[in-house]
C-alpha cells in the first residue's frame, strides 16, 4: 500500500503543510494498524490511498505547480514499528493525463474541492491507477487529523464488514 496526495491538490496558502501532515497521519495510523506494509511511491503495490485536506469552504487559495507530493526520505515509528523509505528520482505518474500546472512552475490558483478532507482508495497494479474510480472513499471535516485519525478508522471498520460474511460462510 501506498500513501500519496491527491495529485489534483494544491498546497492551501494558510497552512502550506497541511496535505503532508495529513499523508503522514495516515501513514502512522496505518502503521499502528499493522494489516498492511506501507511502500515508497513508485514500488509495485495493490493499494493506493488518496489524501486531501478541505478547509470548510469548497474554493480556497493553493500554491500549485511545485513539490506537492515529493519527498526523497519518509520516516514513521509507532510504538511497536519503523517504517522508513527512500526514493530515488521521480516517481512514476499514477493518472496517464498531464496535469498543465506541473509545467508552469510554482503560481497561485484558486483550487475548487471537497470543502472537508477526503480518503480515498484506488486498486494498485493497473495502469494509471488514479484515472479509475476509487474503491472506497471516505469525507469528513478533519478525518486526516492526530491523534485519531477517523478516515483510516472508518477504513478498518469498512474491511472488518466486507470481510464477516466470509467468516461466517466457512463456520458449519
Amino acid at each position: 500500500m501506498v500513501v500519496v496526495i491527491d495529485p489534483d491538490a494544491g498546497d492551501p496558502l494558510d497552512e502550506p503543510n497541511a496535505n503532508a501532515s495529513a499523508r503522514t497521519a495516515v501513514e502512522k495510523a496505518l502503521l499502528e494498524w499493522g494489516r498492511f506494509d506501507l511502500l515508497s511511491q513508485g514500488q509495485e503495490t495493490d493499494l493506493i490511498i488518496v489524501v486531501r485536506t478541505g478547509n470548510g469552504k469548497a474554493m480556497r487559495p493553493t500554491m500549485k505547480g511545485g513539490a506537492i507530493d515529493q519527498r526523497p526520505v519518509s520516516g514513521e515509528s509507532t510504538d511497536s514499528t519503523i517504517h522508513i523509505g527512500a526514493q530515488h528520482g521521480q516517481p512514476p505518474p499514477l493518472q496517464g493525463n498531464s496535469i498543465p500546472d506541473a509545467n508552469r512552475g510554482p503560481h497561485v490558483s484558486n483550487e475548487m474541492g471537497p470543502s472537508e478532507d477526503m480518503f480515498e482508495v484506488y486498486r494498485g497494479n493497473v495502469p494509471d491507477p488514479l484515472d479509475s474510480m476509487s474503491i472506497w472513499r471516505y469525507i469528513a471535516k478533519d478525518c486526516l487529523h492526530e491523534p485519531k485519525v477517523a478516515a483510516v478508522e472508518e477504513f478498518r471498520k469498512a474491511i472488518a464488514e466486507a470481510e464477516k460474511p466470509q467468516n461466517s460462510a466457512k463456520k458449519p
